[in-house]
């Protein structure tokens, strides 16, 4: 045991309640496997003068129970609801993380739009305003209107236009579906603004965006979540991808909102043919390592990146989104319970590797 290395996972709590209880049950068996020893812990649990942590365990009940742990040799940063004191916490760097602090989706998307290279595969983006939806009315069939620093498909709204006016679909705050149709500019601008109004996200900003047409089945939208991480040898990997397709006529994809996951190279040949999908799938590989390429450039360490690709109706590619603290569940959506596994491992496989070299450079 005194050899097992330590790693604790920073996150949500509220009592003994956490966010990703199933997923965190699979990191610490997962720990284990490995000969690892890893913990939960929030902000608040941390006693920088001890050098100890009031840690969380999976007890026998199906539940979670607290012990003293002493100071992790890395810890996870797995924070995706910040709570007060989060922020000014992590930037005083009491341990050595594997992730570094990120950013929210519009300055994300403004740094990579600064690269010739990553320009190529990103939609036209900039801040909302009246001005800028009338510009994206004009120029784009479609336009997206989101939050730039939301998360799951929350408050996105998809305009399209249509004959006779224009079609509003959407899913609040809480996920529901909502669907209007206007017949004028006028009628659209005022229902956006409202949307805006009603679906900011703690005092957060909205984007609009180009939109893309993504369905490549008959009004279902549909996008490819790829998962690159870090391996146990501190080098970045593709570990998997699956392609998300969305309910009728929805705006989004996200397998939570009732989307399916299906087998990328399965789906691509069905729609585009055998030559013309290993070209995507070669592209969307050259894609996600110049992406986390760039933007360890600008943040530091990371670990691991979720990117969600658009891939339209001609076979483009488009890089929609990049998530530092993906979820994984779409390997199970899939029927890939071997690949789901690997991805649950790789970020401690990393981790355990970092506080070696650590350990032997210090």
């Amino acid at each position: 045991m005194a050899n097992r290395k330590l790693i604790g996972i920073l996150t949500w709590r509220e009592g003994t309640t956490f966010k990703e209880p199933k997923y965190f049950r699979n990191l610490i068996n997962q720990g284990k496997e490995l000969g690892a020893s890893v913990f939960l812990f929030s902000h608040r649990d941390v006693f920088v003068k001890q050098r100890r942590v009031r840690g969380y365990v999976p007890d026998k009940q199906g539940g979670w129970r607290s012990k003293w742990f002493r100071w992790p040799e890395v810890v996870i940063d797995r924070c995706r609801t910040r709570q007060p004191g989060y922020l000014s916490f992590r930037r005083k760097k009491h341990f050595l993380y594997a992730n570094s602090v990120f950013s929210n989706k519009w300055n994300i998307t403004e740094y990579l739009w600064t690269d010739k290279t990553m320009r190529k595969w990103m939609p036209r983006t900039e801040f909302y305003s009246e001005k800028a939806l009338q510009a994206y009315i004009e120029d784009f069939p479609i336009v997206y209107v989101k939050p730039g620093n939301g998360t799951g498909g929350r408050s996105v709204l998809k305009i399209s236009k249509i004959k006779g006016g224009f079609l509003l679909i959407g899913r609040n705050k809480n996920l529901q579906h909502k669907k209007w149709q206007v017949t004028s500019r006028d009628a659209m601008v005022q229902r956006v603004n409202l949307w805006v109004d009603q679906e900011q996200i703690r005092n957060g900003h909205f984007m609009v965006q180009q939109g893309l047409d993504l369905e490549l089945q008959p009004d279902r939208p549909s996008d490819t979540r790829l998962l690159i991480q870090k391996d146990q040898q501190g080098k970045w990997s593709i570990t998997g991808l699956g392609v998300r397709v969305g309910v009728l006529n929805s705006a989004t994809s996200n397998l939570h909102n009732g989307g399916r996951a299906t087998d990328f190279t399965i789906f691509m040949n069905n729609r585009f043919g055998e030559v013309k999908s290993k070209r995507i799938l070669h592209e969307c590989h050259e894609l996600a390592y110049y992406t986390v390429q760039k933007l360890e450039e600008k943040y530091g360490r990371m670990l691991e990146f979720g990117l969600d690709i658009g891939i339209d109706t001609s076979g483009q590619i488009w890089l929609i989104e990049v998530n530092p603290k993906p979820g994984r569940d779409i390997f199970l959506g899939m029927g890939k319970a071997k690949l789901y596994t690997k991805a649950v491992r790789n970020p401690l496989a990393y981790a355990m590797w970092l506080a070696e070299t650590q350990k032997n450079n210090s």
